[in-house]
């Protein structure tokens, strides 16, 4: 196989990842709706309550949503990744990953650009949240919002990776709501997105190892950082690890014989 030939294939997962976005407008609004609700919402209700005190990336006091701002950025990642699982359990069975598997080109490398494209359109989805946030007087850094593009690709990456992984154990489409519901609130709720990490230590101990060990929290906190011209070495090695971690599971343990609906 020639270098052309896998970048037409790349070209052509993308493009289909693109065409079903841009068909799809009910997905765009619901990945938007749930972090503006937080944002506009109960950010609104917890600010009085919850001050943010100076924390690294931070060098002042911040407001609530200033604070939970990376962390909804993520969330819509951590949506989108799973609804691109999803997408796969159909495509295994009857959709174009099964015609693709037919194809020369190795398993691990399509794969890898169904991920890359689910990624892709989540950054699509993450800017456009920015863009609103930015409307509402909520204003990261010029430049972090730029330099926060790898960090996010990376967090995508990683979360997509993990909902594919957990999709190739997906016996019954039935069954998948309940599995993705069961994964996307510990790791949302369990993770510094919503509270800093110092708080949850004042609650609980153990409440705050959880938070501490939660894949998502580093992806949130690598995006923080990001958006704050900021480098955070162990929130970088951690989710770089884990992506490959879970990519190479998720190669290992896809099976396109496997039924998507079973009676």
């Amino acid at each position: 196989m020639s270098l052309a030939q896998y970048l037409y294939c790349l070209q052509g997962v993308m493009q289909r990842e693109w065409l079903r976005f841009f068909q799809q407008r009910s997905r765009f609004l619901s990945a938007l709706v749930r972090p503006l609700l937080w944002l506009l919402v109960f950010a609104a209700g917890f600010r009085a309550a919850l001050g943010v005190s100076i924390i690294p990336p931070y060098s002042t006091y911040i407001t609530y949503e200033t604070y939970i701002l990376p962390g909804l950025c993520c969330m819509i990642l951590l949506f989108n990744g799973m609804q691109g699982s999803l997408s796969m359990v159909y495509d295994r069975e009857m959709g174009s990953m099964r015609v693709l598997l037919m194809s020369p080109l190795p398993r691990p490398f399509l794969l890898l650009c169904k991920l890359l494209a689910t990624a892709l359109v989540s950054l699509i989805q993450v800017y456009a949240f920015l863009a609103i946030a930015w409307c509402f007087d909520i204003r990261p850094p010029h430049w972090g919002l730029l330099a926060a593009a790898p960090a996010l690709l990376l967090a995508a990456l990683l979360l997509s990776s993990l909902g594919l992984l957990l999709s190739n154990g997906i016996r019954q489409l039935e069954n998948f709501a309940g599995v993705m519901n069961f994964v996307i609130f510990p790791l949302f709720f369990l993770s510094s997105a919503l509270y800093p990490l110092w708080k949850m230590r004042e609650s609980s101990e153990w409440l705050y190892w959880l938070c501490a060990l939660n894949p998502f929290t580093h992806a949130v906190e690598l995006v923080r950082f990001a958006l704050y011209q900021q480098f955070n070495l162990t929130a970088l090695l951690v989710c770089l690890g884990l992506w490959l971690l879970f990519s190479l599971a998720a190669v290992l343990t896809f099976n396109p014989q496997r039924a998507a609906v079973r009676g």
